[in-house]
This record gives structure tokens, sequence and C-alpha cells, in this order.
């Protein structure tokens, strides 16, 4: 058992943000910690505000990074924004991300074809 949690543990240091997305937090929890219902979280999840994984008994398993964007989510919809508004501004961030990604990926394909490294 102790290899285990020190390999756990290994990993964390390797990569300190990983447990944050590590999706092992239920509902009940995560409504004490964020202060909202668990009507509420399901529906931010109805709205695809927010995307918890499922047990195999269908039980909801949101992450601490789920958690921070509950807490966005509800300080957001308390300042008159409304889901629709919040799941388009999601939509457009996760498109620029995955654009500054993708050029990322090509600048260093070609980087590595051409031989240019940065320094």
């Amino acid at each position: 058992m102790k290899v285990k949690c020190k390999s756990v543990v290994n990993e964390l240091a390797a990569d300190p943000s990983s447990y944050k997305e590590k999706k092992v937090i239920t509902i009940g929890i995560v409504s004490e910690l964020t202060g909202l219902s668990e009507r509420q979280i399901r529906y931010y999840e109805e709205r695809k505000l927010v995307f918890p994984d499922r047990t195999p008994g269908g039980s909801r398993r949101y992450s601490f990074l789920d958690v921070e964007q509950l807490v966005e989510i509800a300080n957001k919809i308390e300042d008159g924004v409304q889901t629709y508004e919040i799941r388009q501004e999601m939509v457009r961030k996760k498109k620029q991300t995955d654009e500054e990604a993708h050029k990322k990926m090509i600048q260093g394909q070609l980087n590595a074809r051409f031989g240019i490294r940065k320094y």
C-alpha cells in the first residue's frame, strides 16, 4: 500500500495541476464548497456549463476545476449574466484556446522540419 501512496505523491509532485482535473468530488461536497444547491449544479450541467463524469452507478463526479468554474458561473449569474451568454463565452474561449494550440503545433512542426530552435 505504501508504494501506491508514494506513486500518487510523485505524480502530484510531477504535475501539481493534475489533482485539479481529477473528477472525484461528489455533488454534495461541491454544493458545500460552492454554496450552490444540488439542483443549481444539475441545472448548470443541463445548460452545458459544467461537465461532470458519471460513475457506473450514475453518480456525478466533479473536479476542483469544475468547482472553480461553478463559482465563476454563480458570480456571473449573480451579476445578471444569462446562462446562454456564459455558454457562448465558454465556446469562444475554447475555440480561441484550440486555435492557439493548433498554431503552436504547426509552428513546432515547422521549426522541427527546418531545424529552427528557440532559445
